[in-house]
């Protein structure tokens, strides 16, 4: 029996539009069933002004139903995130679980507030470094710690994906889609 890992991208307006695209069209290659989720069921306009409209709104959704939960960066973006308190929430429930958590750029940041990466490894946008408080920094593409992993930017969401990919559904999983998207 095959078992389909069900994931949670939650975006908002200022989201990084690279990033949000890629870690969507990467799972979904996976056959990983996506839900991208906005703060209200609205459109939701990423930072360089692309809308993108949300599968569901977070009032709909619940933490049980989602084995992971992904987070585009784009400052904007993260600010609204990390400045609601049932994103705070969702996270802590699903840290405590050992659910998959990914943030990349500026996401880390909604980790942090959240208060789930003291002590843990994790990366981020170049700069952050400072406003990423008791965490054990790495300047490397990808950071994998536990149930957490983080990545630095646009030019790194295609790796962020496939390993993302590679910890749901397999590494051979993963160097499919790799093959497959990466061909060109």
């Amino acid at each position: 029996m095959i078992i389909v890992k069900k994931v949670l991208v939650l975006m908002a307006d200022g989201c990084e539009e690279i990033e949000l695209v890629t870690i969507i069209d990467i799972l979904r290659r996976s056959a990983t069933r996506v839900t991208v989720a906005g703060l209200n069921g609205d459109p939701v306009t990423g930072s360089r002004r692309i809308k993108f409209l949300p599968d569901e709104s977070l009032a709909h959704l619940h933490e049980k139903d989602f084995d992971a939960i992904i987070f585009p960066g784009g400052g904007l973006g993260v600010d609204k995130l990390r400045a609601d308190q049932r994103v705070l929430e969702f996270v802590r429930k699903m840290d405590e679980r050992g659910a998959l958590i990914g943030a990349i750029c500026a996401a880390p940041l909604i980790l942090q507030d959240a208060g789930i990466i003291r002590g843990r490894r994790l990366t981020s946008y170049p700069g952050f470094e400072k406003k990423l408080q008791g965490c054990h920094y790495s300047k490397q593409s990808v950071v994998v710690d536990g149930n957490l992993v983080t990545s630095r930017a646009p030019g790194t969401a295609m790796a962020f994906a496939l390993k993302l990919v590679e910890i749901l559904v397999g590494k051979k999983r993963s160097r499919e889609v790799a093959k497959l998207a990466l061909v060109g």
